[in-house]
Order: C-alpha cells, then sequence, then structure tokens
C-alpha cells in the first residue's frame, strides 16, 4: 500500500482547496500535541475525497487559508468523527469554520451503539484492528515514520462509507433531522478564551478558603512559568491533585512535602525550593489581594423543585429505555434542573425556557410536562 502524499507548501494546498471545491463529500481528522507541548497546535490535517487521502503538514509554515472557502461551504458535506476538539482547534490555529458537518461519533450515539469510539466502530462494521499506539504520539516530530503516516490516513479513509450506514440507521429511526441539529449545534464551538485568574478555572477551587485560593494562584502560576520555560504541558510539571495539596494543607518545609501525592522525592528535589517560595507569597498577600471565588446567587432549598427533578430522572430513564439511547445522549441533567425548578406547565412554557433543543422539545416535551 502507497503512503499518502503529504503536502507541505502553500502552493500545494491552494491547488489541493481547488480540486477540494469539486466534491460533495469530504473526510477530515486532524492530529494535534496536547499531550507533549506547553501550547497545543493543529500538526496535521487528514482529508479524504472521493478515493484518495492526502495529508496537510502546517508545522512548516504554509498558509491554510486557502481552505477555508470549502470547510465554510455548505454544499460540501463534511465528515469528521468526534468533531468538537478538532472544530475548536482549526478555528483557533488557521480561523477556518466547519460548515455541512456530519459527525460519525454523535450518530453512533443517536443509533445506540454502546461503543462509539472510532476503533470501536470499524472495527464492527469493517472487522478492522485500529493500532492504538499513536493516539497519543508527538505529532511534532519529524520526519514522521510510515507507521505513523499510515495511522493518520487511516482515520478518515472509511468515513464516508460509514456514513452510508449510519444515515440508513439513522433514517429509519426517524432521527436524522435530531442529529442535523446537533451537527448545526457543533459548527459553533469555540475555545473559550479566559484571562482570569487561573486558581478560578480549577476544579474544586470553589470549596476552598480565600488564603487557600491564593496560595493555589502562586502554585498555579509558578507550574504554567515552568510548563512554558520546559514547553511541556501542565500536568506533566505537577498534577493538580499535588497543587491542591499544597495549597490546602501546613507547609513549613521540604520535610513537610513528604508523602504528597504526585511529588516524588526527586520532584521533592528538583522543585521543592520553587514551591516553598510560591507557598511563601501566597502567605505573604494582603487579605484584600486574595483571589475571590464569584459565588453564584444563594439558591434556596426547594423540596418541591428537588422531587421534581428526581420525576423528570425516572422519566428520562424510562424514556431512553424505549428510545434505546444512553439518558445523557438524551438530555443531561443541568438541563433536567432547570426545567424542574421553573416547572413549566405547557410547550410554549417549556420552549421559553430556551434549554431545550427543536428535537427535544417534539420528542421529549410532551413527556417531560407529563412528569411534572
Amino acid at each position: 500500500m502507497s503512503l499518502p502524499q503529504i503536502l507541505t507548501t502553500t502552493a500545494e494546498i491552494e491547488r489541493f482547496a481547488t480540486d477540494l471545491s469539486r466534491f460533495e463529500v469530504i473526510a477530515v481528522d486532524l492530529e494535534a500535541d496536547s499531550m507533549h507541548h506547553y501550547q497545543e497546535k493543529v500538526c496535521l490535517l487528514q482529508v479524504t475525497a472521493g478515493e484518495e487521502t492526502l495529508l496537510i503538514d502546517p508545522l512548516d509554515g504554509a498558509d491554510l487559508s486557502a481552505l477555508r472557502p470549502v470547510l465554510a461551504n455548505g454544499a460540501i458535506r463534511k465528515i469528521f468523527h468526534a468533531a468538537d476538539y478538532d472544530i475548536r482547534c482549526l478555528a483557533r490555529d488557521f480561523e477556518i469554520e466547519i460548515v455541512g458537518l456530519f459527525d460519525t461519533m454523535i450518530s453512533c450515539q443517536f443509533i445506540g451503539e454502546e461503543r462509539f469510539g472510532l476503533g470501536d466502530i470499524l472495527a464492527k462494521y469493517y472487522g478492522l484492528e485500529v493500532d492504538k499506539k499513536y493516539q497519543r504520539a508527538d505529532w511534532t516530530r519529524r520526519p514522521l515514520s510510515n507507521e505513523m503516516i499510515r495511522y493518520a490516513a487511516g482515520d478518515t479513509e472509511y468515513l464516508q462509507r460509514l456514513v452510508g450506514i449510519l444515515e440508513e440507521k439513522l433514517i429509519a429511526l426517524g432521527r436524522l433531522d435530531w442529529v442535523r441539529e446537533e451537527f448545526s449545534l457543533l459548527e459553533k464551538a469555540r475555545f473559550a478564551v479566559f484571562d482570569g485568574p487561573l486558581c478560578l478555572k480549577f476544579k474544586g477551587a470553589g470549596k476552598l478558603a480565600r488564603r487557600q485560593l491564593g496560595l493555589l494562584e502562586e502554585l498555579l502560576q509558578w507550574r504554567n512559568q515552568e510548563a512554558r520555560r520546559r514547553d511541556l504541558p501542565h500536568f506533566k510539571v505537577l498534577g493538580n491533585k499535588t497543587l491542591l495539596q499544597l495549597a490546602t494543607q501546613p507547609i513549613t518545609g521540604i520535610h513537610s512535602m513528604t508523602g504528597i501525592e504526585g511529588l516524588s522525592p526527586r520532584l521533592v528535589e528538583r522543585y521543592g525550593k520553587a514551591l516553598l517560595q510560591a507557598v511563601a507569597q501566597g502567605n505573604a498577600l494582603d487579605e484584600a489581594a486574595l483571589p475571590l471565588f464569584p459565588r453564584g446567587e444563594r439558591r434556596e432549598k426547594d423540596p418541591a423543585a428537588d422531587k421534581r427533578f428526581m420525576k423528570l430522572k425516572e422519566w428520562r430513564q424510562q424514556a431512553a429505555r424505549g428510545l434505546e439511547l444512553d439518558p445523557g445522549v438524551l438530555i443531561n441533567n443541568a438541563t433536567l434542573e432547570q426545567v424542574a425548578r421553573v416547572n413549566p406547565q405547557d410547550e410554549a412554557a417549556l420552549a421559553g425556557l430556551g434549554v431545550l433543543k427543536n428535537w427535544q422539545l417534539g420528542v421529549l416535551g410532551g413527556g417531560m410536562l407529563q412528569a411534572l
């Protein structure tokens, strides 16, 4: 089997974009380096059009802007598997917008597949064994090995044929419009931009006292600087659990770090002095300078709403069983909680909440009202 061509120049990509504009369907995937570097980035794009798969290597600085009109053309179907991360990365790195999405993972969820990873689906429908050893590979390394090139190309090679199977099942179940709405919403996914204190987006920070938040913020700022300096993702410097323990238990010296999860003697030797300095800086902060975790409006306990929520969860379980879908795919807990709090009494009031998708209103709305 011959290896696919790898495009590395702007001129090659411009010619390829012109060729792509003639197709009605293309399959797309990408590889990034979030497991290996401080600032994640797209390292490779895989595109299958017709019977041909080509790879695009953006790391030499080629301009990918010629792809924007093609990928934003809703008349051309773009097939992805688990598109959420890919759509966000393409928008961030290249200002590329995806319009005309068909996501095979979402489709698998909506036909009731219990296992919907690409490897699982290709094994089920085509008997293929996908080698997963390159899932977490460092895709910034060049040259790419032949095995990595084949692995990348395999991610899009079967997607167009897979769509034919999935679409037929969706039509038979009457759920094609459901996934189309899901696709349309997913096309708008973007990475959130956050420029506040790092501790405010740290899981579990809402339970900390302000002094502990200050300590955590100093530790997070140190880790961020160290990760940038060493070009590593944050977790490869120190994990979140380790920083949380450092912020919430007394640290009086190097000896007091013994036994902290994720802080081996080797790491204490490497980072101990810097961590002590970060803790000292956190302890030295003036009270007025300490971070303040934003508290939402305190919600009064509402036993009636809690009871409605439990009723809605029971209804969802039954509805999911009847549709042979995972309850979380059908509707999430956050939406059920909002509906339970407001307690709408008719379809107009339920629709007016603005929390249900159109397909959910049509398929689930009557059952929700009945459960309430």
